[in-house]
């Protein structure tokens, strides 16, 4: 595990102080990446991992000090990392479209590799609980209907499991503050290169055929503890997404908070970290 060249710090500007990297070998899905992580509580090797999956224009410096707050409330050790086009990452290609299943890909491909190459064996993954915000949450649903003995439980916040008019309206918009507002120097705080990371999230979701994507039929197969989080006042997705885990997944739990947002763990915290702690150490104690 290589830190990054100078000349990668220096291009990410003051992005974030570069943590740690590591190499996932080429497959049929993807060629050879460099993924940047970080560990929270990295003494703690024998508490569970709880891994951080974050939303579509996320990354490891974008989560701030909420997988630090949280882990220490739940006696976890965390694992953050940046998707590939997001962070430090391996930036996406600037002719290159996201697929339409391009989440699957992220569960089925790139988190498994991403744990082999840190060497979590299958003991700890059994243990492992994993925590993801909108497309992160999308990605840990299916990562738990995919690998359903390969972790303890799950969380999404704000999940997707399918296109909402909402969601487009709200993401068209945002492509809008973008072109035209000081959004995009904002985000360049947090990507190495903040265009691949805006615009291959963007340009999936605002794709017309991108409208028929849906997760719905996949959740069937999610057998351990599975905590929804939404928000009444959240821009991008309606209470329909969390309600339809709980159609497919009976013993889910669902949480609705009156207000926090599509980011809750940033607008509603307390909130958010309340309910989290109490599913997850009361899951952990049955």
């Amino acid at each position: 595990m290589e830190k990054p060249a100078l000349a990668t710090v220096a291009a990410a500007s003051a992005v974030t102080t570069a943590g740690d990297f590591v190499e996932l070998p080429a497959t049929v899905s993807h060629g050879p990446l460099r993924i940047e992580y970080r560990w929270v509580n990295e003494t703690s090797l024998d508490a569970p991992i709880a891994v951080f999956l974050h939303e579509g224009l996320g990354s490891v410096a974008m989560w701030r000090d909420w997988p630090q707050v949280l882990c220490e409330r739940l006696g976890m050790r965390g694992l953050v990392y940046s998707r590939p086009g997001y962070g430090l990452s391996t930036p996406r290609a600037h002719d290159m479209k996201w697929p339409v299943d391009f989440m699957t890909a992220q569960a089925r491909d790139i988190l498994p590799a991403l744990l082999d190459a840190l060497n979590v064996e299958m003991q700890e993954r059994k243990r492992m609980w994993v925590i993801g915000h909108s497309d992160g949450g999308s990605i840990a649903l299916l990562y738990a209907a995919l690998y359903p003995e390969a972790l303890a439980g799950a969380v999404v916040i704000a999940p997707h499991v399918f296109v909402e008019d909402i969601s487009v309206e709200s993401i068209a918009q945002t492509k809008r503050l973008y072109e035209t507002t000081n959004l995009r120097d904002k985000l360049a705080r947090y990507h190495a290169d903040v265009d691949s990371a805006f615009y291959g999230w963007n340009d999936i979701w605002l794709n017309p055929a991108f409208r028929q994507w849906t997760i719905a039929t996949e959740l069937a197969s999610i057998r351990q503890p599975l905590l929804a989080v939404q928000a009444h006042d959240d821009n991008y997705g309606t209470m329909a997404q969390i309600d339809t885990i709980a159609a497919r997944v009976p013993h889910a739990r669902l949480v609705k908070l009156d207000a926090g947002g599509h980011s809750p763990h940033r607008d509603a915290p307390e909130k958010l970290n309340e309910a989290i702690e109490a599913f997850v150490l009361g899951s952990v104690g049955r």
